[in-house]
């Protein structure tokens, strides 16, 4: 005796083996066609979800590679190296920086502004770290795009790099941070106006990639790494600690008017 097996969905009871063949084949054919239309369903969801095309991005940087590495990759042929661009230094209050010049360093500033050149790699000072009296780091910034504010107006738009006390603490305590300062994308930015020296950081695990993070939210644009590495003390090996000096443009700031009486 044989029982005939029972389905969850449909049952098909046919009498000759050719109905049943042809009921299966219309089985297929109808899954075939409801999986085809909820492929094109998902296609246009997963469309309407993507708010920029995500091609030409940075699918070969990563955060394991070391500062400079991003432009000998084939990527780094399509941008504009060797431009300078605008970047604000900003901190806890207290906190002075400053960057390499002529063996030395230029003018401590709270609030140091001043042109780098995209693709290149600056190693820059920080001092004056709250709750850590003769303490100094000195972390690298390695600019990997640039932004196009309007024509005349590119100091008031420049690149933040905003450090928080707890960002100094870390590297004073011998961990590594990286930052990476992003574009925001126009149609998912949070819009809510902020002033220069804020910043709404994202943190992530030790294991998620920055570079890929700040990827999903826009287009990246610098790279700050922050340790506890120091100058070394046999000056032929300071080019090596400084990538070479890089060039950079100082901007100053326009001395306020005296008020009229």
């Amino acid at each position: 005796m044989h029982t005939r097996p029972k389905t969850a969905a449909i049952a098909i009871d046919v009498a000759e083996s050719s109905n049943r063949a042809e009921a299966l084949v219309c089985m297929f054919v109808l899954a075939l066609l409801i999986t085809l239309l909820s492929s094109v369903a998902f296609d246009r969801v997963a469309s309407a979800a993507e708010p920029l095309d995500t091609s030409g991005r940075h699918p070969l940087y990563y955060k394991s590679l070391p500062p400079g590495a991003v432009w000998q990759s084939p990527a780094a042929v399509t941008m504009q190296q060797g431009t300078f661009q605008p970047v604000a230094f900003s901190g806890p209050a207290g906190t002075k920086f400053s960057l390499p010049l002529a063996g030395s360093h230029s003018e401590e500033e709270p609030d140091l502004m001043a042109g780098l050149m995209v693709g290149a790699v600056y190693r820059f000072r920080i001092t004056g770290i709250p709750n850590a009296i003769g303490a100094e780091l000195y972390p690298t910034v390695e600019l990997i795009g640039r932004i196009y504010p309007p024509r005349g107006l590119e100091t008031l738009y420049p690149i933040p790099i905003n450090l928080s006390e707890s960002d100094l603490q870390e590297a004073l305590d011998g961990n590594l941070v990286t930052r990476v300062v992003y574009l925001e994308d126009p149609q998912t930015a949070i819009p809510l106006a902020q002033q220069r020296t804020e910043s709404r950081p994202i943190d992530i695990p030790l294991d998620q990639d920055a570079l890929a993070t700040a990827d999903s939210f826009g287009r990246p644009v610098a790279i700050v790494r922050l340790g506890s590495k120091s100058p070394p003390r046999n000056p032929s090996l300071s080019s090596q600690f400084y990538f070479g000096f890089p060039a950079w443009a100082p901007i100053y700031k326009p001395e306020p008017m005296p008020e009229t009486p």
